[in-house]
């Protein structure tokens, strides 16, 4: 078996690749930062699999058609998509947004994951099988206050989960949905440019999720019956009910 995981050097990504490969399945990770990349290709292939790295960024068109328009016949049969890639940038009300901030999480978070499937779709379709996995956010299922393009990326995901399961439905081809609340990961600190104490304040008072919870759930999605396809997958910590509850004991 052979998952292609996007966004791999840090996060949900990275912990997705180690617990597949614990289980077997050669990878091909993609991520920007290639040193990155090329130490997780080590750590992942003393597991035993095979691995191979595609240093692109999701959000230009002609990288990701190269990089995946690079691979051999044997690296082409791939089972399984997981749309990883994304971010937030900036946090704030939307009259005092920053476009750049929002052109760089809507080319991530929207058009990365149509540009990359887009590539990966037809491989699945001529096979008759295939699995892709989208990693949304519950900030695609409701909007908060100062989430706004961030949220609004994420409902477009939302929406991209639901079209494709529609229409590669005759194809045999499974499409999930995982939107994961808080977890501490690189997110926060991306997010908040950097400052590593505004990231760290997010996370503060409660025990939020992991990366490896989110791998743990991925691994569950993907391996369920043939006859079986978990549409769509909602968790948080036992902390946060939702987007705008989260129990704190400070």
């Amino acid at each position: 078996m052979r998952a292609l995981i996007t966004g791999a050097t840090a996060g949900f990504g990275e912990a997705i690749a180690h617990k597949f490969a614990e289980n077997n399945w050669d990878l091909i990770v993609t991520g920007r930062r290639e040193e990155r990349l090329n130490e997780l290709k080590a750590k992942l292939e003393q597991k035993g699999v095979q691995v191979k790295t595609l240093a692109f960024d999701v959000r230009d068109r002609t990288q990701v058609e190269n990089a995946l328009g690079s691979l051999d016949s044997d690296w082409k049969e791939i089972d399984l998509l997981v749309n990883n890639a994304g971010l937030a940038a900036g946090f704030g009300p939307i009259q005092d947004g920053d476009p750049d901030n929002w052109d760089r999480m809507i080319d991530t978070n929207v058009k990365g994951l149509l540009y990359v499937s887009m590539m990966i779709m037809p491989i699945m379709q001529e096979r008759k099988k295939g699995h892709i996995i989208n990693i949304g956010s519950t900030a695609g299922k409701e909007v908060y206050r100062n989430g706004n393009v961030y949220c609004a990326s994420k409902h477009a995901v939302d929406a991209l989960t639901k079209s494709m399961r529609i229409d590669l439905l005759p194809f045999g081809i499974k499409v999930t949905g995982i939107c994961p609340g808080a977890a501490e990961t690189e997110f926060a600190l991306v997010r908040f440019d950097g400052d590593s104490e505004k990231a760290k304040g997010v996370y503060n008072g409660y025990t939020p999720m992991a990366a490896t919870d989110i791998a743990e759930v991925t691994w569950y999605a993907a391996n369920t019956p043939p006859n079986l396809c978990l549409n769509d997958i909602v968790l948080t910590s036992l902390a946060q009910a939702n987007s705008f509850y989260t129990e704190k004991k400070l």
